[in-house]
């Protein structure tokens, strides 16, 4: 009888804390913290909306979408988020849909993780 090997994707994730600092820096803790959940949010937000639009087969509004997480995973240093979701882009762009729907969960995977990295460092002391 075959055995079934079950898969793990377990990658880590990159997080740059000088984005969070200057962050804090420029706004003061209580605008960094309004700045910094309010874009998480709206990741989350984001990140169903982009799966939506992919099972649609939307492929305009998956990367006008794609675009807009760059920007705010950039301002808040969730750098392999940034990576992951460019190549979402790419793949959209090049109608590759296999190569876009693998991109995009692995967008998934590595935004819960990243958002959760934000929340670890937003409660060391900055």
């Amino acid at each position: 009888m075959a055995k079934l090997a079950v898969l793990r994707h377990e990658e880590g994730v990159r997080v740059n804390p000088d984005c969070l600092v200057a962050l804090y820096a420029e706004l003061g803790e209580a605008g960094a913290e309004r700045v910094v959940a309010r874009t998480m949010e709206e990741l989350n937000a984001r990140l169903s909306e982009m799966q939506r639009f992919a099972d649609d087969g939307d492929l305009v509004a998956l990367r006008r979408s794609a675009r807009v997480v760059v920007k705010m995973a950039d301002q808040i240093g969730l750098t392999s988020f940034v990576m992951v979701a460019l190549d979402v882009i790419a793949a959209a762009v090049a109608e590759d849909h296999a190569g876009q729907a693998a991109t995009l969960a692995r967008l998934l995977r590595i935004g819960d993780r990243s958002l959760n990295a934000v929340w670890d460092l937003r409660d060391m002391t900055i």
